[in-house]
């Protein structure tokens, strides 16, 4: 029996199998020989480390099995903490020789996530010449920063940086420290740019500044700032051609980065701000900037106002989607002027955990009125939200296809009924943590909406009869989104 299917055949099966703990089980219990075109066929592999010295051999012999792959992800594990604090392997040179086992054992790689640990750059260079096609990497890096090694990736399209704390300067790195400044006019392909926990000491980020003239995406995380004195005025010659941006935990440097934006990015269509910025900055870049921007993502609790929902109202008429999250200070009144300005465009609408919501009746009615057009809406956490009061809106709002009702623990299963008798052309809907929501009103739902593709929702909520019915109608059933 085992022998009647060819290797190829088998690998084509097992590529075909989701990446999933019973899957995998299932066909490394059948033989060796399934076990071994298994871990050949994976193209992805995602692993947690500890780390102690006998890792290193262990990772070299387990890489050896599994040669297609072009996506790794390495992180520490959960149990590191307890084990690490007084192990003296837990350094960049321990995480080096884990860098230097994944060089020499995956050289189709082309997507690498590396957060065990920080190491060095002459550990990336030995990657740059074992795994030249990677168009993606993750890393950690210690101080001082020295980030010239990113040139030699040729095909290198992402980058994402997570910057830890001073570890001393390795013997071998110190021929970066002295050649800082010398490829001025180095260009690279970079697109996507992620860097998290700059300070203002930080000089090698200046370089980088300097050099990526071909960025799309750029995200900031935890940031004091964008590097040394020079940084700023570096800071703009990757800004131009921006058409992502992405502030997390930023406060102390948001101002200046939104007023370059303003000035000198013409082609920015996203913005995602979270957890820090002042009312001043914003309001001045949504006035003043020269991009026509369609997503707006804010989760600023004690900054965002009516001001600002007004200014978004007259220079940001081109939106096609708005999420604001946790937003105290916004009232009723700004989202209805909101509502009116953006009537025409705007296709995908989240208030998560927006007080206002539940403050102000009836005005969830008056913006399905005036967003007759929404595709996507997101009322997410907002736990007072009531049956009738999401009913109103819903009954303008005829071209929904994805509904997220994430705890809102409220809502009964009046509303499933209303909705799978009234909004067929619903494709998604996200239920998770709304208790009032029972297994009836979801097996109803189930066998009545012809469009649905996918539900979120807790599995004791799926009875045998839904889950049969949403096999048959290619329903994806799932409790994660």
């Amino acid at each position: 029996m085992d022998d009647m299917l060819c290797d190829e055949l088998l690998q084509e099966i097992f590529r075909k199998l989701p990446s999933t703990p019973p899957s995998s089980l299932s066909v490394s219990l059948v033989s060796k020989r399934w076990l071994n075109l298994y871990r050949s066929s994976k193209a992805s592999l995602s692993l947690k480390l500890l780390p102690h010295n006998s890792m290193v051999l262990s990772l070299s012999s387990l890489l050896s099995h599994y040669p297609s792959l072009s996506f790794l992800s390495l992180v520490l594990s959960d149990a590191a903490d307890s084990t690490s604090s007084n192990n003296n392997s837990s350094t960049t040179a321990f995480f080096d020789n884990v860098l230097f086992v994944v060089s020499s054992s995956c050289s189709n790689l082309h997507h690498l996530r590396f957060l065990a640990g920080p190491v060095s750059c002459l550990s990336l260079l030995s990657l740059s010449k074992s795994c030249s096609q990677l168009t993606s990497i993750t890393a950690s890096l210690s101080r001082p920063l020295f980030l010239n090694w990113v040139v030699s990736f040729p095909c290198l399209k992402e980058l994402c940086l997570h910057v830890c704390s001073t570890d001393g300067v390795d013997d071998g790195d110190k021929q970066f420290e002295l050649s800082l400044n010398e490829e001025l006019d180095v260009k690279f392909g970079l697109e996507t740019l992620c860097v998290s926990g700059i300070q203002a000491d930080d000089k090698g980020i200046s370089w980088l500044w300097r050099n990526c003239k071909r960025l799309k995406k750029l995200q900031l995380r935890s940031c004091d700032s964008v590097g040394d004195g020079e940084s700023f005025a570096s800071f703009i010659w990757c800004v131009e051609g921006l058409e992502e941006v992405e502030l997390r935990k930023c406060r102390s440097i948001i101002d200046r980065v939104l007023l370059r934006l303003a000035q000198n990015c013409a082609s920015l269509i996203s913005l995602l701000i979270y957890d820090g910025c002042s009312r001043e900055g914003l309001l001045e870049f949504i006035t003043t900037c020269r991009c026509n921007l369609q997503k707006l993502d804010l989760r600023l609790p004690l900054d965002l106002n009516n001001d600002h929902l007004l200014a978004i109202a007259m220079n940001l008429r081109g939106l096609l989607t708005l999420r604001l999250q946790s937003c105290c200070l916004v009232t009723g009144e700004g989202l209805h002027i909101l509502g009116v300005a953006l009537n025409p465009t705007l296709e995908e609408l989240a208030l998560i955990n927006c007080d206002v919501v539940d403050r102000e009746v009836g005005l969830l009615a008056t913006l399905g009125q005036n967003l007759r057009m929404l595709r996507k809406l997101d009322l997410s956490y907002n736990e007072m939200l009531v049956d009738k009061e999401l009913i109103s809106m819903l009954v303008s709002c005829n071209h929904l296809t994805e509904l997220k009702l994430r705890g809102c623990r409220k809502l009964t299963s009046m509303t499933m009924v209303t909705i799978s008798k009234t909004y067929k052309g619903l494709q998604s809907i996200d239920i998770m943590n709304c208790p009032g929501i029972g297994a009836q009103a979801v097996e109803f739902f189930v066998l009545n909406c012809p469009q649905m593709k996918q539900i979120v929702i807790e599995e004791s909520k799926v009875s045998d009869i839904a889950r049969t019915w949403a096999c048959h109608k290619f329903i994806e059933v799932t409790s994660s989104s």
